[in-house]
């Protein structure tokens, strides 16, 4: 099942709205998920989306901040919505995108 675009959107409008001791996606019973239940998730929603690397819940975070980098966000921006107290943690993201940029090739390659 694809969660369209602006359901995601309205869900992370109210997860700022929570105040700490609510919960932002509930288990069946009405508590809150499990670390494992969401590994759980993200790996039968990768199996499914026939992925065949490992995939774990953090990998999707990393994956947003060096998307929105590529994008040209600024790093600030980045660091404010990942929540890091210093810059210097958010600019381990900018490795990884120099990397990515090492990896492209140049359409005259293949001439």
């Amino acid at each position: 099942m694809i969660i369209p675009h602006n359901v995601i959107k309205d869900g992370l409008k109210n997860y700022c709205a929570l105040s700490q001791e609510e919960v932002l996606f509930p288990s069946q019973r009405g508590g809150k998920l499990t670390t494992a239940t969401i590994q759980a998730i993200v790996e039968k929603t990768a199996k499914k989306a026939n992925i065949k690397k490992e995939v774990y819940p953090h990998l999707l975070r990393h994956s947003f901040a060096t998307h929105l980098l590529e994008q040209g966000t600024d790093l600030r921006i980045i660091q404010k919505l990942l929540g890091h107290s210093d810059i210097k943690t958010t600019q381990i993201y900018t490795q990884i995108s120099q990397q990515s940029i090492k990896n492209v090739r140049s359409p005259l390659d293949n001439l």
